[in-house]
């Protein structure tokens, strides 16, 4: 699978954890109780939403 440079945007939550978003990939929103969780589950996230685009043959929503 090719690589993808998809940028996220992690912002730490009030009651504790991490949350990320990416205006670049619709759908990709991830949360985790340290940085480095909510960044692998950031990039499982992005790597199952590109799969998908890929298996039903649809255009990448990447900007």
């Amino acid at each position: 699978m090719p690589e993808y440079l998809i940028l996220t945007r992690i912002e730490e939550l009030k009651e504790g954890g991490y949350l990320a978003k990416s205006d670049d990939i619709q759908g990709l929103i991830a949360q985790g109780r340290t940085i480095a969780e909510t960044i692998e589950i950031a990039q499982d996230v992005a790597r199952k939403l590109i799969e998908s685009y890929i298996e039903h043959g649809d255009p990448l929503p990447l900007n």
